[in-house]
């Protein structure tokens, strides 16, 4: 296996499922910090702020600080201030979403008269929410959504994820949002501008084809699939553009770059 100069990695179904950390996860962490190999996670999770996520990697046992995390929330709003400074915004979404839009000095408003509508994950989505969000983008406003996963895993099993609520204004409206998460380059280009490296010498690990893999090719990076998640090995070896590893496990990635 090639040594990368720096890895962008996902959460869940690499680093830990639920509240159980994934064996494997805390060593390689270790192992990169140990060598002093940048790491960047990346997440589509757009509800939390930096600072909590790196916090409930801490209590798992991996290292982490807010500056490791790249959120979908922090590259939508970083996508906004490019396109527009001081845009007037209506958000469908959580305090990671309202934080990071916030500190990009662009204008959070309660009506649809803006220039962006940006969906995120709401757990307390109600119907006014989705009306004003729905009277935005008839309006003219762009339609942004922080990320297409239908579905997210939770205690009591998989429940509508952002994507699902974001589809309720697509079909009410007829547009279809600006994704920004994975597998969209948005999110990855904006971790790769932090990690200021030819693409040659990063690596994205991760359990999902569809979201983690795919957006390492989307961008011209070499992908390394774990696989403790979602898609197995036998799903992996039917796909058109396979990664470019496959291993059991992180340890077995330790292994590999120890041998």
């Amino acid at each position: 296996m090639k040594q990368y100069s720096a890895y962008l990695l996902d959460l869940d179904g690499t680093m830990y499922k639920g509240d159980d950390i994934i064996d494997g996860a805390a060593e390689f962490i270790d192992y990169l910090s140990n060598h002093d190999i940048p790491y960047l996670f990346v997440t589509n999770n757009s509800s939390k702020e930096p600072v909590e996520v790196a916090n409930r990697l801490n209590r798992l046992g991996i290292k982490a600080t807010a500056d490791d995390i790249i959120t979908s929330a922090l590259a939508t709003a970083d996508y906004i201030a490019n396109e527009q400074q001081d845009a007037k915004v209506y958000m469908v979404g959580g305090n990671g979403l309202k934080t990071a839009l916030s500190n990009k000095g662009l204008q959070l408003k309660d009506d649809e008269f803006v220039d962006y509508v940006v969906i995120g994950l709401d757990e307390a989505i109600t119907y006014e929410k989705l009306g004003i969000a729905t009277l935005g983008v008839r309006n003219g406003a762009k339609f942004i959504s922080t990320n297409k996963d239908v579905s997210i895993p939770k205690e009591r099993g998989f429940m509508p994820g952002n994507g699902a609520l974001t589809s309720v204004v697509s079909v009410s409206t007829g547009q279809e949002p600006v994704f920004i998460g994975k597998p969209e380059p948005v999110i990855m280009n904006m971790a790769l501008s932090v990690l200021n490296l030819p693409k040659d010498e990063v690596a994205m690990v991760g359990d999902l084809y569809d979201t983690d893999i795919l957006s390492g090719i989307n961008v011209n990076v070499d992908t390394i699939h774990v696989q403790t998640g979602v898609t197995s090995l036998e799903e992996i070896q039917q796909k058109e553009q396979p990664p470019t590893y496959s291993f059991k496990d992180l340890n077995e990635v330790i292994a590999e770059l120890e041998g």
